[in-house]
């Protein structure tokens, strides 16, 4: 079950996407479908949301975004990098208008040196122009990806204007 503050925070973005005619799909990894869950959890996200990917592995991220091994390799899973072609690779696979995506280390292991247990990497694509952001938060493993889902509604309401 979702929060009561997440559900109105999915419910009020779509309202926003659907007031300008957009489209949205996800491409996921520490949270494992949690930002298309919160979405498709209102009545009629359907005339918003197109797709949703979870690609947890490395492999997934190959074969379903498309993101070359060597970026993953050359980066790591949890990289500005793949997070970037992540949201590259749910748009184009999608047709959707735009596309967020996150990658991160959700704990409570995982983390390595320079890359600590909450950190999140987030991207955001929009034909011709992809952003990403790195953020570290505290918690535990459902704080880190209740606020992954958080941060990833704010990416996209502040695309929106």
């Amino acid at each position: 079950m979702l929060p009561e503050e997440t559900l109105a925070e999915a419910k009020a973005l779509l309202a926003l996407l659907e007031a300008r005619g957009m489209s949205l799909a996800t491409a996921e990894s520490c949270t494992g479908g949690l930002i298309a869950a919160a979405l498709t959890a209102i009545p009629g996200s359907s005339a918003v949301v197109t797709h949703g990917f979870v690609t947890y592995s490395n492999a997934a991220k190959r074969d379903v975004l498309g993101i070359p091994m060597g970026i993953i390799e050359g980066h790591g899973a949890v990289s500005d990098a793949v997070a970037r072609r992540m949201a590259e690779g749910a748009l184009a696979r999608s047709g959707a208008d735009l596309a967020v995506s996150c990658t991160g280390i959700a704990g409570p292991g995982g983390a390595t040196p320079g890359k600590p247990v909450g950190l999140v990497h987030l991207g955001l694509a929009v034909a011709g122009e992809t952003r990403a952001v790195r953020r570290v938060f505290p918690g535990d493993r459902t704080a880190v990806r209740a606020a992954t889902v958080a941060e990833a509604f704010a990416l996209v309401r502040g695309i929106l204007g």
